[in-house]
């Protein structure tokens, strides 16, 4: 008896090859790992898709988490900043008008003020200017600051005359950053 050989034909040969890759090509995507953001369709990457705590701001383009992420209903309230605490304005005659941080305020002589605190200041910044305490105009003149020698807490405060530096009592603003 004849036995028939007969060989595949073409269209065959080729649907095997298909089934073979598509079966096969996605396994061995998945085996080496090879699958990176060319193959991940644009938007299709979710929150529930990543592992939370596994993405740090290496991982995030410059610019690309936006503030409508944040909830403000969640966020609290934002602390005053320790290093402005201290201010006084104070008046012609040396009184304080309005201060934070427990200051006081002293007249000493013509144009000489000796604004202290709780605390001592010899360590920070004194920032004052000529200013009208109430609603005025925002005044003119000299105006020097310095530590006072002999209190750590206190800052001396001495005002002058625009026209001719000589000392002369006129309101201030004085703020003490530490």
């Amino acid at each position: 008896m004849k036995r028939f050989a007969r060989l595949p034909s073409p269209a065959l040969v080729i649907s095997c090859i298909a089934l073979f890759v598509s079966l096969g090509g996605v396994s061995y995507g998945l085996a080496t790992g090879a699958i990176d953001g060319r193959e991940i369709k644009n938007n299709s990457v979710r929150n529930i898709d990543v592992k939370n705590r596994t993405l740090t701001g290496n991982d995030v383009g410059f610019d690309r988490l936006g503030g409508g992420a944040i909830k403000e209903s969640t966020l609290g309230v934002v602390p005053f900043s320790g290093g402005v605490a201290r201010s006084a304005v104070v008046s012609r005659a040396g009184a304080i008008v309005r201060e934070r941080g427990g200051a006081t305020a002293l007249s000493t002589g013509p144009g000489r003020y000796a604004v202290t605190f709780p605390s001592d200041v010899r360590g920070c910044v004194y920032n004052a200017t000529i200013g009208d305490e109430g609603v005025g105009g925002p005044g003119s003149g000299f105006i020097s600051v310095a530590s006072l020698l002999t209190n750590p807490n206190s800052v001396e405060v001495r005002t002058a005359a625009p026209g001719n530096n000589q000392p002369e009592n006129r309101s201030f603003h004085l703020i003490v950053t530490c």
